[in-house]
């Protein structure tokens, strides 16, 4: 149960943070200095928010906040199917706290940024490019978290390639869908929004899982030859 909750926390952490920059700090045109933040402010916020957490929570529960990292962790036989279980309940539970957060926030007071929630979304007739984003960016940010964190790594700078690799994926992928690459992310933003982003949340769910499953499949081909060398 602590790992469940220490996720949990994690998640919130990590939704309150990136999609706490999105609606407070952020800006339509995405352009630092004209009334936010911009979308490198944004990547930073996710990405410093994954590097606090794993410092945090890392010892505990290895600080995945995320249930394509936990289906990938799952996948290359790292933890058991009740755990994986846990795990993605629980973040999406943090990221539904979170959102809820930012909800009391905005309720209590006045808002007049480009998003209420952070929610993910794209335009119409963008579908497959929707898809495609969140499939390869996420393959990118689950296999480097499958090798940052891998008994021959170097573990001690894991987090902070796994931060700065969101940070990365952020900064290309925000005009596109706004970033996912975690399904729990986008639930918790995506309940408070309602609309069209919760008509399109299948789309962060599926194509981050599916990113993740690809991304172990070609980690552990990897892994096997790299122990067979």
């Amino acid at each position: 149960m602590k790992k469940y909750l220490a996720e949990m926390i994690g998640t919130m952490v990590l939704v309150l943070m990136g999609c706490g920059a999105a609606v407070f700090a952020g800006n339509p045109a995405g352009v630092v200095g004209a009334g936010g933040v911009g979308t490198l402010g944004v990547a930073f916020a996710f990405g410093l928010a994954v590097i606090a957490m794993a410092y945090t929570i890392g010892n505990i529960s290895g600080c995945h906040i995320n249930p394509a990292i936990t289906l990938g962790v799952f996948l290359s036989g790292r933890m058991s199917g009740k755990d994986a279980a846990g795990y993605m309940t629980f973040q999406v539970i943090g990221a539904i706290i979170g959102s809820t957060i930012i909800w009391a926030l905005l309720s209590t007071g006045t808002h007049n940024g480009p998003t209420a929630t952070g929610a993910n979304g794209f335009a119409d007739g963008h579908l497959l490019q929707a898809l495609l984003a969140e499939t390869v960016f996420t393959f990118v940010f689950v296999f480097v978290v499958l090798g940052a964190t891998a008994k021959f790594a170097f573990g001690k700078f894991a987090g902070l390639a796994i931060g700065l690799t969101l940070v990365l994926v952020h900064i290309v992928c925000i005009p596109i869908t706004g970033t996912s690459v975690n399904p729990a992310r986008s639930i918790g933003p995506a309940l408070f929004e309602g609309g069209a982003a919760l008509a399109q949340l299948w789309v962060f769910i599926v194509a981050p899982l599916v990113g993740a499953a690809i991304a172990t499949c070609v980690w552990k081909t990897l892994e096997k030859e790299d122990k067979n060398n």
